[in-house]
């Protein structure tokens, strides 16, 4: 009697659902940090530079290092934007990441706008804009 496949239930053409990737930034300079920084989203966000493809809406998991902190900001977010290689204006090729609406993502949007003072504000030129 030959081998049948066994029935679990779960159609075979469902994909499993895939864990969020992990990305690091460390900023350094405030005006790395202006540059990076993207108060037009609602929750905030930050731009990642990174070689890697990624899709609007894609899950994100970012570990941030800003300035002089010795703290580690983790952030569980969305990709908002996409600057793609060979963006025009000398533009790097990465991702925004959009904070989300919690506790952590409350805590990083504060936090750089309390860095970044009153230029938060200012119309010069940034990695998106």
């Amino acid at each position: 009697m030959a081998d049948l496949p066994v029935n679990t239930g779960v159609p075979s053409s469902i994909p499993t659902p895939s864990r969020p990737s992990v990305l690091s930034l460390a900023i350094r300079e405030k005006a790395a940090l202006y540059s990076a920084y993207m108060p037009f989203l609602k929750n905030g966000g930050i731009f990642v530079p990174t070689n890697k493809s990624y899709r609007l809406g894609e899950e994100i998991y970012l570990i941030l290092t800003l300035l002089d902190d010795p703290n580690k900001y983790p952030i569980a977010g969305k990709v908002a934007w996409i600057t793609p290689a060979g963006a025009g204006n000398n533009k790097s090729q990465g991702i925004g990441v959009h904070f989300p609406l919690d506790e952590s993502g409350i805590r990083i949007k504060s936090r750089v706008e309390e860095l970044l003072g009153a230029a938060v504000k200012s119309s010069r030129a940034t990695h998106t804009l």
